[in-house]
């Protein structure tokens, strides 16, 4: 592995899509579509740098390495300079595998974001972009953020661009209107946030009275004793991430936001959005409190399973396409969690091919029903039918995309859900059995959606015909995908086959980072017990 210490390819991964969001709403005056082209270049170059880490980082045949139980954080490359130094905070940046598979994620559908909104945002354009562009570098700043203040800054910062896409671009639907829905997803998002911040100072303060200097750094606050305080501390930040996941009973904000939100708000909530949080509590939650999370992982495997059943048992309730995928996550999510607190390396390895593959086909799905309600002007699924004989290419992609969801081998859904299951049968085997079972829901509601809108009765033409009337329009004919938005779902569809037939080089990528998180929660839990065991056979004695 290269070590890039102080390398600004880290901070530049932030700058970029902060400099061309600013740049979108100061050339929307001068023209209407150059803020599009500025916005698809930003994304593109953050991509492509990622990528280019990716390359310097050599991580090829990492997966044969062990690294030792009290070994330091693999980062691969870091960035840090002072920023507050009396209170020991600094801009402190720093890369691993599992943060660059993350980053590079955030990267490949923030291309895919401002593509398939090509179209749809016809005003205040360069705002919206604004608004999208610096939505995805608050969620890269997540991701490389290891200053805890730093983290809570980029944490907070990524929330109001997203209330805005919804608020000013989002989509009313009957009963509810787009500024309830945004309004929600911020009181949730933002309440929960101030919780863990209560955690995080707790945290320091903690830190700052056993080591007399005050810091904000991850690496410093690793191994802190937190005694009688770890347990309430971890469950700050356990609930500011699981109202992000979310993590049933948290997750009321969720699908008014993806209903209502336009077609790159919904890709950017359940692409990278969410993901933030199952990263925050792979990498702070269980290093930072592992016998904390280690007591608590029965009751969060049982959410997390109750999600499972509840998520797949609405979207199967569902008549609305975006509702209906919306629960979907809720469901995924709840493999997610399972893995998390299995805390084994293969969960955790499958997490990962989870959190990609899911963040791939989910952004499809929603794409695509953004792609149908630009036709047809409805969302409704008891409306639609017989599409399979009125596209040629929309049609057998959507099917591609629902069966990966199902997780159809060949796929990395199925890659990651069956590493996950596998690596937490041995310690977990009823949650397990559990949500082995619940696969059989999602393939029910994945085949809903393929039969209601694909098969059946023939609505299409009728409902599009009498949408145009609707609007004093002669008849049309239904456009099929343009060669743009083929070419966006196609590079998602091969990202999904490479996961689900050759998903070693992300094993790779991800093998150090996550045998360093499970050395933290599963050795510490060791040492813990030897300890208690000491301390018995000495009072014994």
């Amino acid at each position: 592995m290269i070590e890039l210490q102080q390398t600004w390819m880290l901070p530049a991964l932030i700058a970029i899509p902060f400099i061309a969001g600013l740049l979108c709403w100061l050339v929307e005056r001068f023209n209407k579509r150059l803020p599009r082209w500025i916005a698809l270049i930003g994304m593109t170059l953050t991509f492509v740098l990622s990528l280019v880490l990716w390359h310097y980082g050599d991580f090829s045949g990492m997966s044969q390495q062990v690294i030792a139980p009290d070994a330091a954080v693999p980062w691969v490359a870091e960035f840090s300079v002072p920023w507050i130094p009396s209170f020991g905070i600094s801009f402190h940046l720093a890369l691993d595998g599992l943060s660059l598979m993350m980053v590079a994620l955030t990267g490949l559908l923030g291309v895919a974001a401002v593509a398939c909104s090509w179209n749809e945002i016809q005003r205040r354009v360069g705002f919206f972009h604004l608004n999208l562009l610096w939505s995805l570098g608050g969620v890269i700043g997540v991701f490389l953020a290891i200053d805890m203040f730093l983290f809570f800054f980029f944490w907070e910062m990524m929330l109001v661009p997203i209330y805005f896409l919804i608020a000013i671009w989002g989509h009313d639907v009957v009963g509810k209107t787009k500024e309830y829905a945004a309004t929600k997803f911020f009181i949730y998002t933002q309440a929960s946030g101030l919780i863990m911040l209560v955690g995080i100072l707790i945290l320091v303060i903690i830190s700052y009275a056993q080591k007399g200097v005050v810091s904000f750094n991850y690496n410093d606050l690793l191994g802190t004793s937190l005694g009688g305080w770890e347990y309430p501390v971890m469950l700050c930040f356990f609930i500011g991430f699981a109202v992000k996941l979310p993590i049933i009973p948290f997750h009321g904000w969720l699908p008014d936001a993806h209903a209502q939100a336009p077609t790159a708000g919904s890709v950017d909530l359940a692409g990278v959005l969410i993901k933030t949080a199952a990263y925050g509590l792979i990498r702070f939650v269980l290093p930072l409190f592992p016998a904390a999370s280690q007591d608590f992982a029965p009751i969060a495997m049982t959410l997390g399973t109750i999600g499972i059943f509840y998520g797949a048992w609405l979207a199967f309730m569902q008549t609305d396409m975006k509702r209906l995928l919306a629960y979907t996550s809720i469901s995924h999510m709840g493999f997610v969690v399972l893995a998390i607190y299995a805390g084994t390396l293969l969960s955790l390895q499958g997490l990962m091919i989870q959190m990609l593959a899911h963040g791939l086909s989910s952004a499809a799905l929603f794409i695509m029903a953004g792609q149908l309600y630009e036709r047809l002007h409805t969302r409704d699924l008891t409306l639609m039918g017989g599409m399979w004989g009125q596209f040629r290419y929309y049609a057998p992609i959507l099917m591609f995309f629902c069966a990966a969801l199902l997780g159809i081998p060949g796929t990395g859904n199925f890659i990651g859900e069956f590493m996950i299951l596998f690596g937490a049968f041995a310690q977990y085997p009823v949650f397990v059995v559990f949500a082995t079972f619940s696969l059989v829901l999602a393939g029910l509601y994945s085949l809903i959606l393929i039969h209601r809108a694909l098969f059946g009765e023939n609505n299409i033409a009728a409902l599009a015909e009498r949408e145009t009337k609707s609007h004093g329009l002669p008849p049309r004919k239904l456009k099929d995908l343009g060669k743009r938005e083929l070419s966006l779902l196609l590079m998602l569809a091969a990202g999904l086959v490479w996961l689900g037939l050759y998903p070693q080089p992300f094993l790779d990528t991800s093998s150090h980072a996550m045998q360093w998180i499970n050395n933290a929660y599963v050795y510490s839990q060791v040492t813990q017990v030897d300890a208690s065991q000491l301390l018995d056979a000495m009072e014994a004695r």
